[in-house]
């Protein structure tokens, strides 16, 4: 009579095993979660207007209150459109949401800005916090091709133009133009609009009324940017 095999018990996993799988499965879902809601945003912004950013609520708290007042980019005044991509983003038409070359040349030349795009720069404002942290970089790269995917070009303009600042609690073309110049965003000139566009980079030590040598400067070299981007085709993804 032949003798019975033992069977090997199935080794259970120990204690410390078991409660790292169960944290593995709640940060695989915990992403997945951020990941699709992060994405739902992104195309819910494709059609309604962000409804305030971090960077509101932070001068809202310190200022008491801001200003600031939706308006369709069909309602601004062409010039400005392409003064601010002529100031920030030359090549916004022709990239999928980073600009590769700028970024190389900043890189080389060892420059802190200008390798950002109006992409990033929408997606930071939206959805991001200020500052210049890794963690912040790298949720600005990961969601700036979902917005690129999602949103036209003329979309991620149109929501630029709206929530960036241009002075102290001053969010917007349409609180900005009539801030500085009393008139509507429609209404702006080739000189009024280069203006607002040169104190994008630094709002709260630029004045577009009271303009300084270097703005002036500045607006001067926006406004032949913004004529040649015209000129060249450069301006033909968000302009009708």
């Amino acid at each position: 009579m032949m003798a019975k095999k033992k069977t090997k018990k199935k080794q259970e996993p120990s204690l410390a095993r078991r409660q790292w799988l169960r944290v593995r499965h709640w940060l695989r879902r915990s992403l997945m979660w951020a990941v699709s809601f992060t994405v739902l945003l992104v195309l819910l912004y494709a059609v309604i207007n962000p409804p305030i950013t971090w960077t509101m609520v932070g001068e809202k708290r310190k200022l008491g209150q801001i200003d600031r007042e939706w308006v369709a980019i069909e309602e601004v005044a062409p010039v400005f459109l392409r003064s601010v991509v002529a100031a920030e983003d030359a090549n916004f038409c022709q990239h999928w949401g980073f600009d590769i070359k700028a970024i190389r040349a900043a890189m080389d030349g060892g420059a802190t800005r200008g390798a950002s795009t109006i992409s990033q720069q929408t997606v930071k404002n939206v959805y991001l916090w200020q500052g210049r942290s890794w963690a912040r970089k790298a949720l600005e790269a990961l969601i700036t091709p979902v917005a690129e995917i999602a949103w036209s070009k003329r979309r991620i303009l149109e929501i630029y133009i709206n929530i960036a600042e241009f002075d102290e609690g001053v969010f917007g073309v349409e609180a900005a133009a009539r801030h500085y110049f009393g008139v509507g965003p429609e209404a702006l000139s080739a000189v009024q609009a280069a203006r607002l566009a040169a104190v994008l980079p630094s709002p709260k030590k630029r004045s577009a009324a009271k303009p300084s040598a270097r703005v002036r400067q500045k607006a001067a070299a926006i406004m032949d940017g913004a004529e040649t981007i015209r000129q060249d085709g450069r301006s033909a993804c968000f302009e009708d």
